[in-house]
This record gives C-alpha cells, sequence and structure tokens, in this order.
C-alpha cells in the first residue's frame, strides 16, 4: 500500500510557536491545547499518531483554518493564514471524523456537484464531472443513493469525492479509518494514499501510518516525536504499552 505522487510538489506547511489555549470556563484551570510548535512538512504523505485527546486533531482543525490560534504563525506555501485564510480555504479540504455530518445534500451526486459550484459549469457537465470523481473511487453505484442510507466506509468515500472534486492541493483526514470493517478500512487507506493532493491524516490505524512518508506524534499537546514511520511507530508502541517512558517534547532546534 505504498503512496502514488503525483509528481507535484506537496504544499509547505510551517508552523512557528503555533500554540491553542482553550477559553476559560468559570473557576476551572487554563488547558493548552496544543504547546507551541514548531514543524515544516512538505512531505506528500504525513501522519499524526498518538492516543486520544493529546492534540491531533487540534493541530488538524488549525491546519484547516477551523480554529484560531492563540499564538504563533501558520503558514502555507508562504501564504498566513492570520492574513490571507479565505485565499487559502480553497486550498484545503478536511475529511472530517464524523461524515455524516459533512454530506448534506439529499442524494450522493448532489453532494459532489455542490462542491463543483464555484467552477461555474453547465449543469450537465456538473454531473457527469461528478459522476467521475465517485467511479475514480468505485461508488458511483451510489450517484443515486441518499446520503442518508450509506454505510461508514461509503459515507467516507463519498466525502472525500466531493474534496478531489473541490480541487483542494492538501487533504486533512481526521481518523477516516476508524470503525471501518477491513474490506472498507483498505478501501478508504487506498484512496487516501493515491489520490493527487498531499495528506496529513491524524489515525489510530498505524499501518495507515506507517504507509505514509513521515510520522509526528503527539502527547500532551506536545510534539514528542518526528521522522520516518519505520523509526517513529515502534516507539510509540513501545511506549503505549509501557515497555519504555514517554518522550520529552522535541525542541524548537529539533533536539529533546
Amino acid at each position: 500500500m505504498s503512496p502514488v505522487s503525483s509528481g507535484v510538489p506537496a504544499p509547505r506547511v510551517r508552523a512557528r510557536g503555533l500554540s491553542l489555549v482553550a477559553p476559560q470556563l468559570g473557576d476551572e484551570p487554563v488547558r493548552t491545547l496544543l504547546h507551541p510548535l514548531d514543524v515544516d512538512l512538505a512531505e506528500h504523505r504525513v501522519a499524526l499518531i498518538g492516543a486520544n485527546g493529546q492534540g491531533k486533531t487540534t493541530f488538524l482543525r488549525l491546519l484547516g483554518g477551523l480554529a484560531a490560534s492563540t499564538s504563533g504563525e501558520l503558514t502555507l506555501d508562504g501564504v498566513g493564514w492570520g492574513t490571507h485564510g479565505r485565499r487559502l480555504r480553497g486550498r484545503v479540504g478536511t475529511l472530517f471524523a464524523d461524515t455524516a455530518a459533512q454530506l448534506i445534500m439529499p442524494t450522493v451526486i448532489e453532494d459532489v456537484e455542490l462542491s463543483l459550484r464555484p467552477r461555474r459549469l453547465p449543469r450537465a457537465e456538473r454531473r457527469r464531472t461528478a459522476f467521475s470523481h465517485l467511479a475514480a473511487l468505485g461508488v458511483e453505484r451510489l450517484a443515486e443513493r441518499s446520503v442518508y442510507e450509506l454505510s461508514g466506509g461509503e459515507r467516507q468515500l463519498v466525502a472525500l469525492a466531493g474534496l478531489r472534486a473541490a480541487g483542494a492541493s492538501l487533504l486533512l483526514a481526521d481518523e477516516p479509518t476508524a470503525a471501518l470493517d477491513l474490506v472498507n478500512r483498505d478501501r478508504v487507506a487506498d484512496a487516501l494514499l493515491h489520490q493527487e493532493a498531499a495528506l496529513i491524516v491524524a489515525t489510530h490505524d498505524l499501518d495507515l501510518a506507517a504507509a505514509c512518508e513521515r510520522v509526528l506524534w503527539i502527547h500532551d499537546g506536545r510534539l514528542v516525536d518526528d521522522g520516518a514511520p519505520d523509526a517513529v511507530v515502534p516507539r510509540y508502541v513501545d511506549a503505549a504499552r509501557g515497555r519504555v517512558p514517554w518522550p520529552v517534547a522535541v525542541g524548537r532546534d529539533g533536539a529533546p
């Protein structure tokens, strides 16, 4: 399940001092969801791993412009989210963990067509193009199906078809293979790894992470490991199973 690159350079993501602190509610202690993070990403396939509630989804939300950072800078190919969010939003697509909320039109084909409306295509061409995106993922048979009748794997593939139709150059995916049976897990993972857009995926699926080019391990809102999958994934497994202590955060110069 090796990833396929289109040959087009991946968008360069650069974070400097990027952090997010949750709003304080009453007398509750301040919660830091993401501690200041420095990272440069230029690979086509990047995985974020770590236990639940450790900051993976928070990082994805910041990358997708779905949340505003408390401090720091985040750029895509040198363009900052803070000042050019509208310009960047069309370049980034997010595949949410709950894709049922992401599919909003009555039928599958209408939902994919919705992603094509900014291109102002004639209606017939828009329908043909939407159908071609479904066919590319092997779900064209679902075109006239209600979005409420889809299985979990089908929802993921239909949502992915819509994001591909929108033409994003960077896809962010949050637990895309969670709760899927083996057949649909493989279909979704294969589709993600073999698309043209660059991918940053938060996942507990360590086989999917191992198929990426680079893995970031986030723990307690901090980047604690960063490198090749065959190095980072085994270290995460050893720590998660109590064989070794949790590592300390990676410093700004790359050292512990």
